[in-house]
């Protein structure tokens, strides 16, 4: 199985801008598909966007996905950021290479550590 590390999270302003990386192992977007999810407190965690597509209603038009395959690299850039955001954010990768939204967090085996996202009003 490959790894996963997030890095990018920190504390902003509401309006303010973040991007996420999610870093991992060699061409893991070759067999698996990597996404970003996010869990706040008392709340389930919930399917954010795979790497070409952005699954949630309430961050589409303000957040996007993006992949560097050189690199390795999954992106999470979010504009526009609001305190319902604030949220610990994970990366993970379910196997095979085909995304489907909604995003079942049960199909994903391979997860990241996380990185908090904290957004003040």
């Amino acid at each position: 199985q490959g790894q996963l590390v997030e890095s990018g999270g920190g504390s902003v302003q509401a309006g303010g801008s973040l991007r996420l990386s999610c870093t991992t192992s060699a061409n893991m977007y070759q067999d698996y598909c990597i996404g970003w999810f996010r869990q706040a407190p008392g709340k389930e965690r919930e399917g954010v966007a795979t790497y070409n597509a952005v699954a949630l209603a309430s961050v589409r038009g303000r957040f996007t996905s993006s992949i560097d395959v050189a690199k390795n690299t999954l992106y999470l850039q979010m504009n526009s950021l609001k305190p319902e955001d604030t949220a610990m954010y994970y990366c993970a990768a379910a196997v095979g290479a085909g995304c489907s939204i909604p995003m079942r967090v049960s199909r994903y085996i391979i997860w990241g550590q996380g990185t908090q996202v904290t957004v003040s009003s």
